[in-house]
């Protein structure tokens, strides 16, 4: 008698060739239906080659009569249209800022490893090309991610520490390396780590942003359907300014994703000789003001301590360490994450990958 759990297995051992993923986590598999030693299924697919499928459809045969050699086996491949991209993954969020600076990658890997202390399954891609803090902070920085061959293709699995897959262009190139790169190339690397990393299935996939409103952040919209983007700023004025500016690219009518909060980091400094005082050496109430200027909320505002820096160059982000008083603020900030994209996949619909011409109208 033939499984059907067991069938589910076997086709989970078959990968896709375009994602290097399972079919069964890509969601390729349709109408799968067990009758005596008869099985049938339809495979959705987008744009592969007739060698390819060919080589598919013999991976399935072999993964199938492995087992059970006696299946009368009927496969059927279909057009999938405009397939979603990363349907394995439920939330992605860019963490992006108008300047440098402002800690944005800080708050990006601890919003990450966050996530994962509150049971998510979290990715965390470096988009950062310039400039990739990923690797120090994650204490990853003489890593390199393996790469699989598959049906012909090369696919790059995701680097896995702290219970995070992340990927960086900082784990390819040599870090002494300077990265010089035009628009072109930076928007293909940026669709190697959507199109050619595997990635498995995930709650959420934060994208740490480099600063301003260039080539990255235009190609990341027009290859992935961004759940939302969190805007990070300090207090002072200045970076409040060109911050808007990070958030009016989002909010421009035919990019259109949604604002799920806005990070104030750098709120107080906290001398280490005097925990309980706070000094607001960058001003005040510059988050409140962006939180209002994009009809968001403030998800956080963290503090300036010694013990966050020296524990990101460590390669083990505060919110690593559950003792510290500094975990808090972060942790609050996590939650109020959790709480605004849920809010958003409720009251809106999915966001949109853009058009290949982007103007502002």
């Amino acid at each position: 008698m033939i499984d059907n759990n067991k069938v589910v297995e076997l086709l989970r051992s078959v990968h896709d060739p375009q994602s290097g993923n399972d079919l069964i986590t890509m969601r390729m598999i349709e109408q799968l239906r067990i009758k005596d030693d008869n099985i049938s299924f339809v495979v959705k697919i987008k744009g592969l080659q007739e060698t390819e499928k060919f080589k598919l459809h013999e991976s399935l045969s072999q993964a199938i009569m492995g087992i059970y050699p006696q299946a009368k086996l009927d496969i059927h491949f279909a057009s999938a249209g405009s397939a979603q991209k990363l349907p394995q993954v439920k939330n992605i969020i860019a963490v992006a800022s108008g300047k440098g600076g402002v800690g944005k990658s800080t708050v990006s890997t601890n919003l990450a490893l966050g996530l994962k202390a509150m049971g998510g399954q979290v990715g965390l891609i470096d988009a950062d090309l310039y400039g990739p803090s990923i690797p120090t902070m994650l204490g990853i920085k003489d890593k390199k991610p393996e790469i699989k061959q598959m049906y012909g293709r090369h696919r790059i699995s995701p680097i896995q520490t702290h219970g995070l897959h992340t990927i960086s262009i900082g784990n390819i190139v040599e870090p002494e390396q300077a990265v010089v790169l035009r628009g072109p190339r930076l928007g293909g690397i940026i669709k190697q780590f959507v199109n050619e990393v595997i990635w498995p299935e995930l709650d959420y996939l934060i994208i740490d942003l480099p600063p301003g409103t260039g080539d990255i952040q235009l190609t990341l919209v027009q290859t992935i359907p961004l759940t939302g983007a969190i805007i990070v700023t300090t207090p002072q004025e200045v970076a409040v300014a060109d911050a808007i500016k990070a958030m009016n690219m989002f909010r421009l009518q035919n990019i259109n994703v949604p604002i799920i909060g806005v990070v104030e980091n750098m709120s107080w400094f906290v001398p280490d000789d005097l925990p309980d005082r706070k000094y607001k050496i960058f001003g005040e109430g510059g988050g409140k003001q962006l939180a209002k200027a994009s009809n968001s909320v403030l998800l956080g505002q963290l503090p300036l301590i010694t013990d966050v820096r020296v524990a990101g160059d460590a390669g083990l982000p505060i919110v690593l360490n559950e003792e510290h008083s500094a975990r808090v603020a972060y942790m609050d900030m996590v939650q109020k994450t959790i709480q605004q994209v849920a809010v958003r996949n409720e009251v809106l619909p999915p966001t949109q990958i853009v058009g290949v011409n982007v103007q502002n109208k």
